[in-house]
Parts: structure tokens; C-alpha cells; sequence
């Protein structure tokens, strides 16, 4: 099963970043440069958790959190998936990879 993954992976003629779920409807990254941006999404929301302000007791404006860390989340979270449907191929519910169809 492990090597079927594999050869799936390797199957990218068009070079896509992002390769199509083998089961379900999404994406995983398939080259280095879709790793690249799955590592920076991931860093950014990493930050994201660390930077966000805390609440000062009797103070109900500070500590905004939709705008620290809510507003960003959103924000590059639509970035990552745009960049996965434009580089990546297009997304559909698959159950196994065509070969198993076959």
C-alpha cells in the first residue's frame, strides 16, 4: 500500500505543488515548493499563537483576539487554499487512486 502512495506521489507530469487526497477531497503537498508553503502557512500560524496580546483585567478592549489572532487565521488559511487550487490539481472526492478503480 506504501509503494502505491508512492508511485502516486511520483505520478506528477503536470508538476503540480499540491496533489490531490487519495481518500476524501483535499490536498497534500507533492513538491518542494508545496512544502515550502505548507511550512510557511505552518510557521506564520505558529507565530500567530505567540504574539496574540492578552486580556488586561478591566480593560475589555485589550486582548482583541479576532483581530490578533482570528482576522490573520482567516486571512492566510483562504491564502493557503488559493495557492493549493491554483498549483494544485483539482480538487474532487476521490476514494483510492484511479488505478484501484481500474
Amino acid at each position: 500500500m506504501f509503494k502505491k502512495y508512492l508511485d502516486y506521489i511520483r505520478s506528477n507530469p503536470e508538476h503540480h505543488w499540491f496533489k490531490r487526497k487519495i481518500w476524501g477531497w483535499g490536498w497534500y503537498p507533492a513538491t518542494w515548493q508545496g512544502w515550502l508553503v505548507t511550512v510557511v502557512y505552518t510557521i506564520l500560524i505558529s507565530i500567530l499563537f505567540y504574539v496574540r496580546e492578552e486580556p488586561v483585567p478591566g480593560n475589555p478592549d485589550s486582548g482583541s483576539n479576532f483581530l490578533v489572532f482570528g482576522l490573520p487565521f482567516i486571512v492566510l488559511t483562504i491564502l493557503l487554499i488559493i495557492i493549493a487550487y491554483k498549483k494544485g490539481e483539482k480538487p474532487r472526492w476521490q476514494w483510492g487512486s484511479s488505478q484501484d478503480n481500474a
